[in-house]
């Protein structure tokens, strides 16, 4: 039977939705593989979430070769109505100024990082 501290290191703040959102903010190249094992999932369970963010709006899936590079819409909302005012380039730039020098955050007319 599970403890208390079990169930406590079991969740976290972050779906995988938004790792792999954020993942590809990161490096819109990013192979499947690289961005599975980064999160810490299956390549097919990454492969899956990217079809639900594509499906969704939030992704677009670009072929160039024999590879998929992805974009970001960033103007895309929170799916869940407590947060729906709000665009995903929030949590984008909530995650990835953290990449940037010390103390340098983007700036409004900074593109996106996608």
């Amino acid at each position: 039977m599970d403890n208390a501290a079990d169930r406590r290191s079991a969740w976290t703040f972050l779906t995988n939705h938004a790792r792999v959102l954020l993942a590809v903010a990161a490096d819109p190249h990013v192979r499947m593989r690289d961005m599975a094992a980064k999160i810490g999932i299956t390549e097919r369970a990454a492969q899956g979430i990217v079809a639900d963010l594509v499906e969704a709006g939030y992704l677009e899936r670009i072929r160039v070769g024999r590879r998929n590079h992805y974009q970001i819409r960033p103007d895309q909302h929170f799916r869940h109505p407590a947060e729906a005012d709000m665009p995903v380039q929030v949590l984008i730039d909530m995650f990835t100024h953290r990449d940037l020098p010390s103390g340098a955050l983007r700036k409004e007319s900074e593109p996106v990082l996608t």
